[in-house]
């Protein structure tokens, strides 16, 4: 099993209330309710430095099927266990493959924005939001591709219906968190909800997950992903 501070491998903590925090890499202070038990912080930006690597990865992609993009991803050595990387992964998976179904949308120009979107959802939204970042990756997806604004109609409620069935579907699991599982999840709630709203069909597959060796609170056999391993 692998720990969890990218400083030291110890443990992380989660504080009641936010504390002054100094990045390890960067020395950016900023205040977090997040750290390892020797006291060590990383900020969002630092915790998801190379994470603009999937771009090339996305544009050169064939796959319909977002669940096989989103496992390149996930192999890649930016990518950790849990972190906020996986709040832009879910949804340019989706865009990916969505784009390589026949969806019509400037694949460089939607990954860009997922970027920028996703990134602005921190790590520990899951618990301290109550709105996990991959469920909501999977709503800013959906709010791309349908254009969605504040003011619009039917694509605001479609971006929202869509965040809500991923979240809904991550809720029924419960926790603790696995970003792994949530990403699962969340793309395989949003492959059935596009082929019935937008009439796209991305390839979809049945999960087995082969993370469950780097998570210390992998929850086994309740995961709907576990397999044999």
């Amino acid at each position: 099993m692998k720990d969890e501070c990218l400083i030291c491998g110890e443990k992380l903590i989660y504080l009641e209330e936010d504390e002054m925090m100094e990045c390890e890499i960067c020395h950016k202070k900023e205040l977090s309710k997040t750290r390892c038990e020797n006291g060590h912080y990383v900020c969002n930006e630092c915790h998801t430095a190379g994470l603009d690597m999937i771009i090339g990865l996305c544009l050169s992609e064939t796959s319909k099927d977002p669940i096989e993009i989103m496992e390149k991803m996930m192999a890649m050595p930016f990518c950790h266990m849990h972190g906020p990387e996986h709040h832009v992964m879910v949804g340019s998976a989706l865009l990916t493959a969505y784009k390589n179904a026949g969806g019509d949308i400037d694949l460089s120009k939607v990954l860009n924005e997922m970027m920028n979107r996703g990134k602005s959802v921190p790590g520990g939204a899951c618990g301290f939001w109550g709105a996990c970042g991959a469920g909501i990756s999977s709503g800013m997806f959906v709010s791309i591709i349908s254009g969605s604004t504040p003011l619009t109609n039917e694509p605001f409620s479609l971006s929202h219906k869509m965040t809500a069935k991923s979240l809904n579907a991550i809720a029924d699991i419960g926790g603790p968190r696995c970003c792994k599982r949530d990403s699962y999840l969340s793309i395989l709630s949003a492959i059935d909800f596009v082929e019935e709203n937008f009439g796209i069909k991305m390839e979809k597959r049945k999960v087995i997950c082969g993370h469950s060796a780097k998570n210390n609170q992998c929850i086994g056999n309740r995961c709907p992903f576990a397999g044999k391993r």
